[in-house]
């Protein structure tokens, strides 16, 4: 791509010629305020929040999609922009609600940010009629507040996105907006919950339907012993709610910080990804042996099942039966472990931490539980740990790194790997290529399925049996990936994530503002902490934890046993969009 020379507030610069000013301005250090524009997601130039004066125009012009070209000359920060900035910024707000002490964004709201930096206070420049403000609570997982919607549109854009397409706007001038299609509730919906609609919001118009209440009262009550778990991802991403560099690996003080909280024991998901992995790669083998239905796709990811169910459930027979780590977790939490301590396990009560708002409505699905009542009682994002951290007043990080408690605490780097797009992929492939060849095979690292690329393909040759897999991160890609099935493309196993990345980009992460969304690789930099956690573990094979093997010997007899599939394994159902969640 051809360099153009430009200046920007009198830098003189040689940028590409497809970028925008945006870009352009990014490039060289200069701060241009965004409210609407997501990168490869809404870049549609609503808010009028990223105009700039560009030498010889008649206007002021949208940075956002404002192409640079040869000579050209801007300016980012004059009077007429900060003018107009701040204009459009009290127009929003006049039709916005405005209590923001009590909002879940309040000091991580993008609108909030701008209005300070522009001096806008409390009291509106506009006072009038506010539009319709409806509020849906239907889902188990998420809740939307037109009243603090700002029409930014990032929200439907990240549905596109994603090809589910559940929110859209309606009507139109002042009764304009966010909506299902004929003002459904989100619960009459496809919408799968993979909450890229809560992450893409720049205020506190979506947010997860909050469970720490349920935290509260459960670790209040004497008669409850009280169990929780984090998964894969979260020690790659809570830091960041602390404001340490993204990427950072906060796995001690992860533990330190359950403990902090008055959980009787913390315990790790990554056990229940490791037990995940020994059901998984057993049930592929037997699917390649027995000609069982092909290709195999995983079912760890509760949004990429949602999905399915909806749009594609002629695949449903392909979906693996394994339930996801969270729900493993649970069940091995409610038996083995209740009956080993001699416990009753109604006073359990399980809470699971992840980075998925789906995981919220995982819980309640049909088959997700046993005699012992449900597999996990309770789900946090990692932003509520972060609000229960925040409101115990724990100075997160100045913890003592600590060890997750044993028996459910000892995990793999192949669990590790889970949070990552293919990491679930590489891991079954360790197991499954030890079992299918009967070695220790060294060569553990498949790099190929690696990478945040939507659609990864690669096949290996394990012993006699050549294995054509592929992964895939983000619904959009899903679906390309299944239509190519459909087609006639042949593989053995599937990866699937319902967000883009996987996990370590969940609906339940902490919220980046658009300026670091748009110019930083999160999913990498997130991502990259799990991989360098799996190379630091001894034990890199899911089937090589001690653990496991215990509870296979002592309790589960071996994989794919009648009593593993009893607490191990679940069903699908195929689901249409009239029906409720």
């Amino acid at each position: 791509m051809p360099n153009v020379n430009i200046k920007i507030n009198g830098k003189e610069l040689s940028v590409p010629s497809d970028y925008t000013i945006l870009q352009a301005a990014k490039s060289a250090g200069i701060y241009v305020p965004t409210l609407c524009y997501l990168k490869e997601i809404n870049e549609i130039a609503a808010c009028r929040i990223c105009l700039v004066e560009v030498k010889g125009a008649r206007s002021l012009a949208a940075s956002c999609v404002y192409p640079v070209n040869e000579g050209m000359e801007v300016f980012t920060d004059t009077p007429a922009v900060r003018e107009s900035r701040k204009g459009n910024l009290e127009l929003i707000l006049s039709n916005h609600n405005r209590k923001c002490l009590s909002c879940v964004r309040s000091g991580n709201c993008e609108l909030q940010e701008l209005a300070q930096v522009y001096g806008i206070g409390d009291e509106s420049v506009y006072d009038g009629e506010f539009s319709r403000a409806a509020t849906d609570d239907s889902t188990p997982w998420l809740v939307r507040d037109n009243s603090k919607c700002i029409l930014c549109r990032r929200c439907v854009g990240a549905c596109d996105n994603q090809t589910v397409s559940v929110l859209s706007t309606s009507a139109r001038g002042f009764d304009t907006h966010i909506s299902s299609a004929f003002e459904k509730p989100l619960a009459d919906t496809p919408c799968i919950g993979c909450g890229q609609c809560v992450v893409s919001c720049p205020t506190g118009a979506l947010r997860e339907r909050d469970a720490t209440d349920d935290v509260y009262d459960a670790l209040s009550d004497p008669e409850k012993i009280v169990i929780v778990h984090p998964a894969p991802s979260i020690r790659a991403t809570l830091g960041e709610e602390f404001g340490l560099p993204v990427g950072t690996n906060v796995t001690g003080k992860l533990a330190a910080s359950l403990r902090r909280l008055g959980f009787d024991k913390v315990f790790d998901t990554d056990f229940g990804a490791d037990l995940t992995i020994i059901e998984e790669a057993n049930e592929f083998i037997g699917r390649v042996k027995n000609g069982g239905v092909l290709p195999m796709i995983t079912s760890c990811s509760p949004g990429w099942i949602k999905f399915c169910e909806h749009f594609y459930p002629e695949f449903i027979p392909n979906l693996s039966s394994c339930k996801s780590p969270q729900q493993m977790t649970g069940a091995i939490i409610k038996s083995w472990y209740a009956q080993e301590n001699n416990i009753d396990p109604k006073n359990i009560v399980v809470v699971a931490v992840m980075p998925c708002v789906a995981k919220k409505f995982e819980k309640e699905r049909p088959n997700q539980g046993g005699e012992y009542g449900s597999d996990t009682d309770i789900v946090l994002t990692t932003r509520e740990l972060a609000r229960m951290l925040r409101r115990g007043h724990i100075d997160f990080n100045s913890l003592p790194d600590e060890e997750f408690d044993p028996a459910l605490g000892m995990s793999t780097g192949a669990a590790s790997i889970f949070g990552a797009t293919g990491g679930v992929m590489e891991a079954a492939l360790r197991t499954a290529a030890d079992w299918i060849t009967g070695e220790d095979i060294s060569s553990i690292e498949y790099k190929e399925i690696r990478g945040t690329d939507g659609v990864k393909v690669a096949q290996y040759k394990v012993g006699d049996l050549t294995v054509k897999v592929a992964v895939a991160s983000g619904t959009k890609n899903a679906r390309a990936l299944l239509e190519r099935v459909k087609a006639g493309e042949e593989f053995h196993f599937i990866e699937i994530m319902a967000c883009p990345g996987g996990c370590v980009n969940g609906g339940g992460q902490p919220l980046q503002s658009a300026a670091v969304r748009n110019f930083t690789d999160l999913k990498t930099l997130r991502a990259s902490a799990l991989y360098s956690d799996d190379e630091g573990l001894t034990l890199r094979k899911s089937h090589q934890s001690p653990v496991v093997k215990k509870l296979y010997d002592e309790f589960l007899e071996k994989p794919g046993s009648h009593k593993a599939h009893e607490l191990l394994h679940t069903e699908y159902v195929e689901r249409g969009s009239k029906l409720r969640v």
